[in-house]
């Protein structure tokens, strides 16, 4: 049953009251010995004020939230890893939670993860959770991989320095891929001074490869390889992310619909 509009009415000393709640919109003051008949709000009013300050505040708070993430997710892609998009496949989603849940602490201890396992096994993507998350709760987060940050600095007039600055003024810096970049000396040293001054201010760093520990650790790569994963691991809690090839799950789902559609 529709609520019926009722008119507002005056009240026996002239003031008008709202026909829904009942409560003045109007009251009378004395001033200077004179009275006067001034606005003020009824309930229903106050309600209107206040859902409409809700809503400008959450308008506000997406528009920040679209913001943060057109700076710090550089993919597109990442945008949609969300733990509500989890399967629940793989265990390691709990790792990342916890990580989002004790981030104040995590911060503040200075304690990273090193994601690590075979292609497809979803360590960008638990990556991605946390970001999404964190961004999510206000906190300024960075997205990205070495490869993005090597065009960056090699592009005409780049600052090489103020690159690396920005990366480290992001409390918590993400960076996906490890290995795939060129390793070039120039590019070596740039990645070793991201990672380096990150850990010289005592900031946070999550990585995802596909290399191994042992990969890592081995005693035969040359000197620029082996400061730079040296320096990670000091910073970074390796955390092995087994499991099948999610992409390739993906893409016989998508057969199997295809499938579907073309026997159907």
């Amino acid at each position: 049953m529709e609520n019926k509009v009722t008119a507002d009415y005056l009240d026996k000393e002239g003031c008008l009251h709202c026909g829904i709640c009942g409560k003045r919109k109007q009251m009378k003051v004395s001033l200077m010995g004179f009275e006067h008949v001034v606005s003020c709000l009824c309930e229903c009013e106050v309600k209107a004020r206040q859902e409409l300050d809700e809503k400008m505040q959450r308008e506000e708070a997406q528009r920040l939230l679209y913001q943060r993430k057109s700076v710090g997710l550089r993919e597109r892609r990442f945008w949609e890893w969300k733990f509500e998009n989890d399967n629940g496949s793989n265990q390691k989603t709990l790792i990342a939670r916890q990580y989002v849940e004790n981030w104040t602490d995590m911060k503040r201890k200075n304690v990273g993860l090193l994601l690590m396992g075979p292609v497809g096994t979803g360590k960008s993507f638990f990556a991605g959770c946390i970001a999404n998350a964190l961004l999510e709760q206000g906190e300024r987060v960075m997205m990205t991989n070495f490869s993005r940050i090597l065009n960056e600095m090699t592009s005409y007039q780049a600052d090489k320095n103020q690159i690396i600055q920005n990366l480290v003024d992001y409390p918590l810096l993400i960076i996906d891929d490890l290995g795939i970049e060129r390793n070039s000396e120039f590019a070596l040293e740039q990645v070793y001074n991201v990672i380096d001054s990150r850990y010289c201010k005592m900031l946070p760093l999550i990585i995802t490869t596909n290399l191994g520990l042992n990969e890592m650790k081995s005693t035969d790569l040359d000197t620029a390889h082996q400061r730079i994963y040296s320096r990670i691991l000091e910073m970074c809690v390796p955390i092995y992310c087994g499991g099948e090839d999610k992409r390739k799950e993906e893409g016989t789902e998508k057969l199997v619909q295809v499938q579907n559609l073309i026997t159907g």
